[in-house]
């Protein structure tokens, strides 16, 4: 299940002119919608790309400076592709205590990434978050919605494997 990963370099995405359009069209052609966009956007595409926050920015009036800030802003927007699968592994106090960072490691170990980091195959991103507020099961490991507490390395092993297959994630 190894993959080799390079540095994470944003890829050309073709966007589909008329189904931005169509998002565009769900949402008030003003500069109170944009986060809303933003959120749709993201939720399409995995990441904002910057034709279409290009297109954003005409169609609400709002400057490519301010679209830049808000993104950057929220932890929850990204100007590079992200993976299909977002795994995240919770660092807060009692998961850290509880070997959170052994998560890490062996997610570093089977698919060759770091935190912050998008295997070449587009399958998985990692991130770490401060706390998912779920100290009763830590440690905590989240792929996609699915929380997976008490979580260890060999089970992880299997998680990661069952959904790069295409397999459907579960709690276990």
């Amino acid at each position: 299940m190894q993959t080799d990963v390079s540095a994470m370099q944003p890829r050309a995405v073709d966007i589909d002119p008329g189904k931005l359009e169509e998002i565009l069209g769900l949402h008030a052609s003003d500069p109170s919608s944009l986060i809303m966009v933003l959120q749709d956007i993201q939720k399409e595409y995995s990441f904002l790309p910057s034709e279409a926050l290009q297109r954003v920015s005409g169609a609400l009036g709002v400057p490519m400076a301010k679209i830049h800030a808000v993104t950057t802003f929220y932890k929850a927007f990204s100007l590079v592709p992200k993976g299909k699968h977002t795994l995240r592994v919770c660092l807060g106090t009692a998961c850290h205590i509880r070997g959170a960072k052994q998560l890490v490691d062996e997610v570093d170990r089977l698919v060759r990434i770091k935190p912050g980091e998008t295997s070449e195959d587009m399958k998985f991103s990692l991130e770490t978050v401060n706390c998912v507020g779920a100290c009763a099961m830590a440690p905590v490991f989240i792929v996609d919605e699915t929380y997976h507490g008490k979580a260890r390395t060999a089970r992880l092993a299997r998680i990661l494997k069952r959904v790069a297959a295409g397999g459907q994630d579960s709690a276990d």
